[in-house]
């Protein structure tokens, strides 16, 4: 019967048993028990108190070895450990907690699971060994599936072998080494479906059938070009006497060549780095060079740029471009391609970021620098950093000094717009019509300038006459040194119009004068150097001439809480030690060449992170969702994968195939699995056996993006401009919505304006000004993410406001009208235009009941739109703002000229035609709303 003593007095004296020998050979059980669970467990629940501080041990009881265990504590002689017997042995009974009085550990919280008592018991009916480190590692290197645990790195040996479960650590393990009868091009489809199928079979369940033609059609045109598929390629391909098979890879083959494949694509990866127009915050400045990243981004996908070199390019590319200046002996200016790298690089700039006269520098940059590592992690390794800043991770394997380590790479670190050269593929058109515009508003802004500058002199003037003073200006007053008294107050202004207007007129002086870089070659990029005090995020960065001569070289510390100035530790450059035994790469201490060690790192073939990243990336575009369904977030709090076994045969693939993105689309798409119908034969089996669609027995029909819908919908109308690439244009927005006050630097931003002409705003949505402060309502209401955070998958909400936009707004009423009047243009009958409408919406024709359905309603519309008449629309030329003006705290207003809406030309208006038109736009509009047209099956 065990005896009663409390916890503080608990000693754990053993029977005079040597200590278990260490054998060389195969473990036992109770050792590998002790090395993946014991010890662990004891580091976790015990070790706080007995043997974290050796001067602070509870009861002089010490549990960092099996000899200072079996030394016991205070001199209690009680056996409360038996090696071969835990029935008789104290310590099993006190961690059951079967004596209350005497628990182990003492909180409630904190008890152990009955699976970890088993582990204790089952551990002392072994003999309870405790193999030394070097057996332990031998252990886990063996039975630990090849995970590589983080070192102590100097935060003490309570991090060393930090209990994890081995599940959740499932990205850090190196892939799976593929069955011999995989792994190529040739069989490469049918791996997936048997990789799928396997699991199908293990849930008793069928695979839907294979969809037909028209759906197949486009559902990968969309996949692919984020466009409908027009009706004589339909056509073309649903008549196609060949086999399935063949038609649709070579359909796959023709999308993937396609212009437009990049924009759909390189859309994709833009939510995910955040890309947009504008730096965000409260000084939401636009940064006039963004838009040559996203080019860039676009070239990259059309080119299939191995991904590895894509993800070097992104970390690192001012490096690369620097070495091969070096090489080359030629300036920005004169090479296009170190121009290219340099614009890459930007990828570490699309984060939101503001400098202000009232902000701290250590702060701004150390805002910088955690939000860059946290993006870094999520986008290319799958795993969020930020958790680390403050403490150890609690669930991943990633100590708080390997995120100030891994945060050390970008310490040198610093932002430029640099001079280049206009590369060959990019699009300079629209320039000189877009330079007008702006002309126009700084020249606006720089009159009202000089007429408050008059009225200061005058109010000058009138002060000095006041003081029976001779006139002089400020300067000249200053040059002659006189007294104190004779210098006229700083602002001479009276009026709170007055006021008001000049603080408008003097920071918009600053952001149009920037905003005129977006027609010259500049690269929005970074370089390697000194941290000097920063410039505010309202105006272009020049780097230094000597990066290393003023400034500070920062030195990484770790910061105590995440404080910037809570300075402790120092740590050096260095990768993720999870991973970092799996490559042999070092991070230089040097000025330069840290990131591009870093982006060798990632993308060694021996890191398991960066491979199943992107294909999971690419796998949850086509289907949905990945195969791990957080693609950020490939930690313990992220969903495991599915597939497992099918996600390591993919990253195995893309790496195989010189880390081709289109090459792991062919997979995918010429599968079975993709080419399911998404309809079942059997639904209530599917519901029962798949009810969340991780089995991908269909094909998960979705409905398009925003940018989809809005592509869309230009495409049937006949009024999309393909052109690729440019300055951002300025789509039509919501009047309201363009034109609300916003408050921008202190002072009201310019208002939103629309591109004057029809070709220019009628361009796909990747091409349209995104700024972070001012979100077009269309795109947001069909959940467009906002660009502050890294978008791992969107949102698809259903909401009434979609429906009522999709009904009642200006944009699909203009387009459901285009529509109708170039279906008419090109139609002999009305029969031909009902069909025409279908063909172009759906890829098919009218039903019979459809046909007449929609001609009767078309009649009736007809009837009632005779009798309406309609006025042209009505635009702007000015705005008036009014707000309290902060000097005085009384009113001012300020009048904004519009000068686009000057000459802007309108789509076309219902005045504009006659009413069978404007009946027609009615049918067009009913099928825009349709879900047929909004979704993929």
């Amino acid at each position: 019967m065990l005896r009663a003593f409390t916890l503080l007095s608990l000693i754990l004296v053993c029977l005079a048993v040597e200590p278990a020998a260490v054998s060389a050979d195969e473990p036992t059980e109770a050792e590998k028990l002790f090395a993946l669970k014991v010890q662990p467990l004891l580091r976790e629940k015990c070790l706080a108190c007995h043997g974290k501080d050796a001067d602070k041990v509870e009861s002089e009881f010490d549990l960092t070895s099996r000899e200072k265990l079996l030394a016991g504590g205070e001199s209690y002689g009680h056996a409360v450990v038996v090696p071969g017997n835990a029935e008789e042995s104290s310590l099993y009974a006190m961690v059951k907690r079967t004596e209350p009085d005497f628990a182990m550990p003492p909180k409630e919280s904190e008890k152990l699971t009955e699976e970890e008592t088993w582990w204790i018991r089952d551990w002392i009916n072994g003999g309870a060994p405790w193999p030394n480190e070097k057996r332990v590692s031998e252990i886990y290197d063996q039975y630990a599936e090849g995970i590589t645990w983080p070192t102590s790195g100097g935060l003490g040996d309570d991090w060393t072998k930090r209990k994890y479960k081995p599940e959740d650590l499932w990205a850090w393990k190196p892939l799976r080494k593929a069955d011999s009868g995989k792994g190529n091009a040739e069989n490469g489809s049918g791996v997936i479906d048997e990789l799928v199928g396997a699991r199908l079979k293990e849930a008793g369940l069928q695979a839907a059938p294979l969809a037909d033609r028209r759906t197949l059609i486009r559902r990968a045109t969309f996949d692919l070009l984020g466009l409908p598929p027009k009706p004589a390629d339909v056509d073309a391909f649903v008549k196609d006497s060949r086999a399935d098979d063949v038609v649709f890879a070579e359909l796959v083959d023709r999308l993937l060549a396609s212009k437009h494949y990049g924009e759909q694509w390189g859309r994709h990866w833009l939510d995910v780095v955040r890309y947009a127009d504008s730096s965000g915050f409260a000084n939401d400045y636009e940064r006039p060079n963004a838009w040559r990243y996203r080019d860039y981004v676009i070239r990259s996908f059309n080119e299939d740029k191995p991904y590895d070199q894509f993800a070097r390019e992104q970390l690192a590319g001012d490096e690369l471009a620097a070495k091969r200046k070096a090489e080359s002996g030629k300036s920005d200016k004169e090479d296009a391609r170190t121009t290219e790298l340099q614009i890459a690089a930007g990828f570490l700039r699309m984060g939101p970021w503001e400098h202000t006269g009232m902000s701290v520098a250590k702060v701004t940059r150390q805002q910088f620098l955690d939000d860059i590592t946290d993006t870094v992690g999520q986008v290319f390794l799958g795993h969020a950093l930020q958790c680390c800043r403050c403490h150890d991770h609690k669930f991943d394997p990633i100590p708080t000094q390997d995120y100030y380590s891994f945060q050390a790479v970008f310490a040198t670190t610093q932002f430029a717009e640099v001079d280049g050269k206009w590369l060959p593929s990019e699009n300079l058109n629209g320039m000189e019509e877009d330079r007008r515009y702006h002309q126009q508003r700084h020249e606006a802004n720089q009159a009202l300038l000089k007429t408050l500058t008059e009225k200061k002199k005058e109010n000058e003037r009138e002060w000095f006459a006041g003081q029976g003073l001779p006139y002089k200006s400020r300067e000249e007053a200053k040059k002659a040194k006189a007294p104190k008294e004779h210098f006229p107050p700083n602002n001479l202004l009276k009026t709170p119009d007055d006021f008001g207007q000049d603080r408008i007129g003097r920071k918009w002086q600053t952001r149009f004068s920037w905003e005129f870089d977006r027609f010259k070659p500049v690269a929005f990029t970074v370089y390697n150097g000194k941290t000097r005090k920063p410039k505010g995020s309202y105006g272009r960065i020049e780097p230094p001439a000597d990066p290393l001569k003023e400034g500070t070289l920062e030195q990484t510390t770790i910061l105590t809480g995440g404080d910037p100035f809570a300075a402790g530790t120092p740590v050096q450059p260095a990768a993720l030690s999870a991973v970092a035994a799996l490559t042999e790469t070092e991070i230089p201490e040097d000025v330069s060449g840290r990131r591009s060690a870093l982006a060798a790192w990632m993308t060694s073939p021996k890191n398991p992170l960066t491979a199943r990243v992107m294909v999971n990336r690419i796998w949850h575009y086509h289907f949905g969702r990945g195969i791990a369904a957080n693609p950020n977030n490939f930690g313990a709090t992220g969903k495991k994968p599915t597939h497992p076994e099918l996600l390591d045969w993919l990253a195995s693939e893309f790496m195989r195939s010189n880390w081709s993105v289109k090459h792991i689309h062919r997979l995918i798409m010429n599968s079975k699995t993709y080419r399911r119908s998404s309809g079942h034969p059997n639904p209530k089996l599917l519901a029962e056996k798949d009810p969340n669609g991780q089995l991908y027995a269909t094909f998960q029909p979705r409905r398009l993006e925003a940018e989809e819908l809005r592509d869309a919908m230009l495409a049937v109308s006949g009024e999309l401009n393909l052109t690729l690439g440019g300055i951002p244009i300025r789509p039509d927005m919501n009047m309201e919505a363009a034109l609300q006050p916003r408050m921008i630097m202190g002072t009201f931003a310019p208002s939103y304006i629309p591109n004057p002409k029809p070709e220019d705003r009628n361009r796909r949505s990747i091409y349209a000004l995104k700024l972070r402060g001012h979100r077009d309502p269309m795109m947001e209401t069909f959940n467009q993410p906002g660009p502050d955070k890294s978008c791992e998958m969107r949102d698809t909400s259903t909401i009434s406001p979609q429906a009522l936009t999709l009904l009642n707004s200006d944009e699909t009423n203009d387009r459901a009208l285009a529509f109708a009047a170039d279906i008419l243009k090109k139609s002999d009958s009305d029969e031909a235009a009902i069909e025409a409408v279908f063909r172009r919406a759906y890829g098919r024709v009218p039903n019979k009941d459809e046909l007449a359905a929609s001609l009767a309603h078309w009649r009736e519309m007809e009837t009632v739109q005779t009798k309406i008449s309609f006025s042209p629309r009505e635009y702007p030329t000015e705005v008036v703002r009014r707000a309290s003006e902060e000097n005085t705290g009384e009113p001012f207003t300020f009048t904004e000229k519009l000068f686009v809406y000057e000459d802007y030309v309108h789509d076309l208006q219902p005045h504009e035609v006659d009413a069978k038109t404007r009946a027609l736009a009615d049918i067009c509009l009913a099928i825009l709303n349709s879900n047929e047209f909004a979704f993929v099956y």
